[in-house]
């Protein structure tokens, strides 16, 4: 049983340049998000200000700061990064909500949208089995 489950889940090795160009990709969102997050729990005058203008209180943006910055810890592990990239494109979605909702420009719209896109793209170029379950064909 064992091994019939090693070798139903062994994929190819992941070449050097795909796996460090996947994580620069990544290493792309992760750092916005990284500052994203920070001055959100910081609570700095233009995230609380930004905040407000989208209709979030401080104590609102207190908890999207926290909460930006778990989904990216999650992210981080290379064991749990699929269900951060999973968490993140949930909260990338109410981000893109917000900005159809107050009809902000077309940028503020589809940059969560980018953002989202160089997470997965970048997990997808370093993790096989990521790939391997987007590509498998039954």
């Amino acid at each position: 049983m064992q091994a019939a489950l090693h070798t139903a889940t062994h994929t190819a090795p992941v070449s050097t340049a795909r796996t460090w160009t996947g994580r620069i990709i990544s290493a792309l969102a992760v750092l916005f998000l990284l500052f994203d997050g920070a001055i959100k729990v910081l609570q700095l005058a233009p995230a609380v200000e930004v905040s407000a203008q989208l209709g979030y209180s401080a104590p609102v943006t207190l908890g999207l700061g926290i909460l930006t910055l778990a989904c990216l810890a999650v992210y981080l592990l290379p064991r749990t990064a699929p269900l951060g990239a999973v968490l993140l494109t949930g909260y990338l979605g109410g981000a893109i909500a917000t900005h159809v909702r107050l009809g902000s420009p077309a940028f503020s719209v589809a940059f969560p949208l980018l953002l989202g896109a160089l997470l997965w793209g970048g997990l997808s170029l370093r993790d096989a089995r990521l790939r391997a379950l987007i590509t498998s064909r039954q």
